[in-house]
């Protein structure tokens, strides 16, 4: 779980940053795809090591899931919750909901199934056509909520899990871990905005 979620928060850092050249205009965001799709077998290299990690993130998810049910069959006549918070206790349901987010949101911006006015290679009009649709920024948004909530307890555990939550750096895992979640959610949330706005046009 921890080094698939290493390369899930690599990669939404990574995706965020490409986002905000939507502030640079068509052609920033264009140029981009163009020369990303032009590095040929590296991108797709790099899209199957995307994918085995996020099946892996999945099926971790799942088998450990399942161990935790079965660790207490009979449930808590009354359960108060110690040493943990809602990001926590909501990881299970966030991580559904982004999986089928990720999914329609695939379909949408990268094949153009699900977009009524997709342009192959025009990202930039992909993109703000998507948003200027109120409820599919909306959506987009909640989602980045969600990820939000995922993300947090995520690249925290990931280093306990690791074996880096000790005194001598727990001073720094979390502040570490608040500022990767508000700069991935403010900059991924600043995109629907900005073309709501008109930031963005």
């Amino acid at each position: 779980m921890a080094l698939t979620g290493i390369v899930g928060v690599g990669f939404i850092l990574l995706h965020v940053s490409l986002n905000l050249l939507a502030y640079g205009g068509a052609s920033a965001v264009n140029g981009t795809d163009a020369f990303l799709k032009s590095t040929g077998g590296w991108l797709w290299l790099a899209r199957a090591m995307l994918l085995v990690a996020v099946v892996l993130h999945i099926v971790m998810a799942y088998q450990l899931s399942l161990i935790s049910l079965k660790s207490r069959p009979v449930d808590y006549q009354q359960w108060e919750p110690v040493g943990s918070n809602w990001a926590s206790r909501t990881m299970r349901w966030t991580g559904v909901f982004l999986a089928l987010f990720i999914a329609l949101h695939i379909l949408h911006l990268a094949t153009g199934t699900l977009h009524p006015n997709f342009i192959q290679d025009n990202v930039y009009h992909n993109v703000v056509t998507t948003f200027r649709v109120w409820y599919v920024a909306a959506l987009y948004i909640f989602a980045m909520c969600l990820l939000a909530l995922h993300v947090y307890h995520g690249a925290w555990s990931m280093f306990q899990s690791l074996g880096y939550n000790h005194p001598k750096y727990a001073g720094w895992i979390r502040p570490v871990a608040t500022c990767i979640t508000v700069v991935v959610v403010l900059g991924f949330i600043s995109i629907p905005v900005g073309v709501l706005t008109g930031a963005i046009h």
